[in-house]
C-alpha cells in the first residue's frame, strides 16, 4: 500500500474490540494522492529529537523494571503521545501493525473476536455498537453501556489499546466482561466466547402484515453496494410501499460505498461537503442511476449511527428524500488520512471536515432526527434477522418503538 493511499472520517478513536474486529476511528475510507512521510530530521526540531533521545537513554538506562524496557513498545508509546499532544484525543491516532490488520479485516466484511466498538467518554470505556451477528449482540450488549472489567481486572486508569489487548484472544476461547449501564447504574457480568464471524452488511426482509420493507445496512464495507443494489431491486419488484431504511448501530465503513448507497436514493445535487484546512468546500455529487430514487423511505438512526451511515443519513435529510426517526447519532466529522510508516504502522491525521450536502456540521454534534424516538434501557434494535419469523402480531407487540413509529410513517403516506 503506498504512502496516503486511503482516508476515512471519524469523529472519535474507537476500537471494534475483537481479537481485534477493530477499527481505529469509524473508518471511512477515500483514495487520496501519495504523500510518503520523511524520516529526517528537521533542522528546526533537533533539540526536541535531542530532548527525546536524552529521555530514551535515561529510561533504558535506569528503569528498574527491565522486562518492562522494550524499544517497540517505548517507540510505539512516545508516537501516540506525540499524536495525542494535537489535541484531537482520540481521533487522529497512531495504529500499530496488528491494528492496521484488523482495521482491513473490518474493511473485507470479517472480524474475530466479540464484535463491538469502544471510544473513551468521559473517562469510561463505552460501547459505540456492537456489531451484526456477534457474540456481543447475541449478549445482548447495547450502545452507550460501560466496560468496568475485563477478567475481573479493573480497566479503570487503562488506555484503549491496553482494553482492546485484554478484551483479544484467539476464535473460541471466551472473555468475561463487567458491563455497567449508565442510564440505571446497573451492573452485570457477561461471559461471551470469542467468535470468527462473517459480517452480513445488507440483510431485509417484508415487515409481516404490511407491504414495508425492512432494509438493513449493518456497515459500509467494501462489499455493500452491489449487495444494497440487489436488495433494492429485489424490493421494487415485489411492489413495496416503502421501505424502512435501518442505519442503527452502523459504525461506518468505506467512503466510495457511502456515497454510491446515498445515491441508490437520490437523483441529483451532493451526497457531502468536505472542507480543508483553508475552508475551501469540495462537493461529493451524487452517482447517477439510483435505483430507488422513487419509493418512499423512512431511516432509523441512533447514538450507534457513524461515519458513513451519517454521511448517507445527513444526505436523505437535508434532500428531503427520507425522515430520519430515532436518536441522535454519534457525530463523527473528520476526514482522517492514512499515513503508512516504514515498519507497517500508520499515522491517522485529521486533514479535512465534512459536511451535510446543506453544509451542516457533524463533528461533536451528530445529526438529530426529524422524529425524536427512544428505546426503553434494555431494549435492542430488532433486525431484519430477528424480525423473520414473527408473526404480525408478534411485530406489533416488541418494544422496538423506533421501527414501529417508521412503519406507522410509511403507511400513513399511502392513506
Amino acid at each position: 500500500m503506498k504512502a496516503g493511499q486511503k482516508r476515512f472520517a471519524s469523529g472519535k478513536t474507537m476500537f471494534m474490540i475483537a481479537a481485534l474486529a477493530f477499527c481505529a476511528a469509524v473508518f471511512l475510507w477515500q483514495m487520496v494522492a501519495d504523500s510518503s512521510p520523511s524520516d529526517k530530521i528537521p533542522a528546526d526540531a533537533a533539540s526536541d529529537f535531542g530532548l527525546m533521545a536524552e529521555a530514551w537513554n535515561t529510561s533504558q538506562g535506569h528503569y528498574v523494571d527491565r522486562p518492562a524496557v522494550k524499544p517497540t513498545a517505548m517507540t510505539y508509546g512516545a508516537i501516540s503521545g506525540m499524536v495525542n499532544a494535537l489535541g484531537d484525543i482520540d481521533h487522529s491516532a497512531f495504529l500499530s501493525p496488528e491494528e492496521i490488520r484488523h482495521q482491513e479485516e473490518f474493511t473485507k466484511g470479517r472480524y474475530k473476536g466479540i464484535g463491538v466498538e469502544i471510544k473513551m467518554k468521559d473517562g469510561h470505556v463505552t460501547i459505540v455498537t456492537p456489531l451484526d451477528n456477534s457474540p456481543a449482540q447475541k449478549a445482548g450488549i447495547q450502545a452507550g453501556e460501560v466496560i468496568l472489567a475485563v477478567d475481573g481486572k479493573n480497566v479503570a486508569g487503562l488506555n484503549l489499546l491496553q482494553v482492546v489487548k485484554l478484551v483479544s484472544g484467539p476464535a473460541g476461547t471466551d472473555v468475561r466482561l463487567m458491563i455497567q449501564d449508565p442510564r440505571t447504574g446497573l451492573r452485570r457480568e457477561v461471559t461471551l466466547t470469542r467468535a470468527e464471524v462473517a459480517v452480513e452488511n445488507v440483510t431485509w426482509i417484508r415487515l409481516p402484515g404490511s407491504n414495508i420493507d425492512h432494509l438493513r445496512i449493518a456497515a459500509f464495507s467494501e462489499t455493500v453496494t452491489k449487495s444494497l443494489i440487489n436488495a433494492l431491486k429485489a424490493i421494487e419488484s415485489e411492489a413495496s410501499q416503502g421501505i424502512v431504511l435501518d442505519l442503527r448501530n452502523n459504525p461506518g465503513g468505506v467512503l466510495e460505498n457511502a456515497v454510491s448507497a446515498a445515491s441508490q436514493f437520490l437523483q441529483s445535487g451532493n451526497v457531502l461537503l468536505e472542507k480543508d484546512a483553508q475552508g475551501q468546500i469540495t462537493e461529493v455529487p451524487v452517482e447517477k442511476g439510483g435505483v430507488a430514487v422513487h419509493i418512499p423511505v423512512v431511516c432509523l438512526v441512533n447514538s450507534g449511527t457513524a461515519s458513513a451511515a451519517e454521511i448517507v443519513a445527513g444526505a436523505l435529510k437535508d434532500h428531503h428524500r427520507a425522515r430520519l426517526v430515532g436518536t441522535k447519532t454519534f457525530g463523527t466529522g473528520t476526514v482522517l488520512q492514512d499515513f503508512p510508516l516504514s515498519d507497517g504502522s500508520a499515522l491517522l491525521l485529521a486533514i479535512k471536515e465534512w459536511l451535510t450536502p446543506d453544509g451542516k456540521t457533524i463533528w461533536h454534534m451528530g445529526i438529530t432526527p426529524d422524529l425524536e424516538v427512544s428505546l426503553t434501557a434494555g431494549v435492542s434494535p430488532l433486525t431484519p434477522l430477528e424480525v423473520r419469523g414473527m408473526t404480525a402480531q408478534q411485530l406489533q407487540q416488541s418494544k422496538d418503538r423506533q421501527l414501529l413509529e417508521a412503519m406507522h410513517l410509511l403507511a400513513d403516506k399511502v392513506e
